[in-house]
């Protein structure tokens, strides 16, 4: 018969064990699946190395599987996938994967809304930028955890580009946005999915690619099937985030989402300058594409159009407003402090 006394002396012994099973349950590993808008060539410098990094840091206490574009879902998918939860984080710009929020159109590449690349994060974290951004991505259940630049943005082309009248008519592939502005000077964008972009390119399905600068197109085979490089740019510095459901975002520890967004900075700290280094030096001794470049005279009216197209933007609404008038005040205060910020 069990008295009160082995009962007890029962229970006594059993705690202990209990207590050193309690850390095991909560140490189980959280794991995330997180895609990127890049194909694999291109993440393993604009991705790969920060989740590798955060994963070995993490250990059991947290794993991020890493796919790449279109792996799960279409890239213009991924910001449904991330809202459902179907992945869990997303690398990509907010123009791309077709994010229904305000800030969109200012994802990717906006025409000439950045010169440089360091831009992109001084326009975010010193000018307001950051604190927008959240809380649009906060009314539709999504973290925007930060925002960093990646490359320029020029024309990688098959036939040589020496003004804007030889734009006319090439089927492009580029980013929404960008597509947009592009076609008043007759460039008809293309959207295909990002591994398709190669053989598009050979097979004469596009005229070229309008989505990076020469590293990438060095990086990823483009600079393979491209014959010319156009050394005049609609943009400085591409725009890309790191975003995560906010479902999942919240149930993280305090130190797992610092460390995430710590691996997220030293990806933007890469990227500075592994971009800015290659695109000099891709121009300087790269052997496969030919530099062409329009007269600055000729491009000033591409720039001139930029702006009424960002006047064409604001319109749209209120925060498009803000945004756009960030954007120039940042230009006249870069214009304003002169070189190196800005050249006239």
């Amino acid at each position: 018969m069990t008295t009160r006394r082995t009962f007890l002396k029962g229970a006594a012994a059993a705690a202990p064990a209990a207590a050193l099973a309690t850390p095991a349950i909560a140490q189980s590993t959280i794991k995330w699946r997180m895609q990127t808008y890049a194909g694999p060539a291109l993440a393993e410098h604009v991705v790969k190395p920060a989740i590798d990094m955060f994963n070995k840091i993490a250990g059991d206490r947290m794993q991020i599987e890493l796919f790449f574009a279109d792996q799960l879902v279409p890239t213009g998918e991924l910001f449904r996938a991330l809202q459902r939860g179907t992945i869990d984080a997303v690398q990509s710009d907010d123009d791309s994967m077709a994010s229904p929020t305000e800030v969109t159109v200012f994802g990717g590449y906006f025409p000439f809304a950045s010169r440089y690349s360091l831009d992109v994060p001084v326009l975010f974290n010193q000018y307001g930028l950051a604190q927008i951004w959240e809380e649009e991505y906060a009314k539709v259940g999504v973290k925007h955890i930060s925002a960093g630049a990646w490359d320029p943005c020029h024309f990688a082309t098959k036939d040589p580009i020496n003004s804007l009248k030889d734009l006319e008519g090439k089927r492009v592939f580029t980013f929404p946005t960008a597509g947009r502005f592009l076609t008043q000077f007759g460039v008809v964008p293309v959207t295909l999915p990002w591994e398709d972009i190669e053989v598009a390119v050979q097979t004469g399905e596009l005229d070229g690619i309008a989505w990076s600068g020469i590293t990438e197109d060095y990086t990823v085979g483009w600079a393979d099937v491209t014959n010319y490089f156009l050394t005049n740019n609609i943009s400085g510095a591409w725009c890309g985030s790191f975003f995560a459901n906010m479902g999942r975002w919240e149930e993280l520890p305090e130190d797992l989402q610092t460390l995430f967004r710590v691996c997220c900075d030293q990806s933007h700290y890469y990227r500075q300058y592994w971009y800015w280094g290659g695109e000099a030096s891709l121009r300087v001794n790269g052997t496969k594409m030919e530099l062409t470049t329009i007269p600055d005279a000729e491009w000033a009216t591409v720039e001139a159009a930029a702006r009424v197209f960002w006047d064409e933007i604001a319109k749209e609404s209120p925060l498009k407003a803000k945004v756009v008038g960030i954007f120039k005040q940042y230009n006249e205060d870069m214009e304003k402090a002169g070189r190196p910020y800005r050249y006239t």
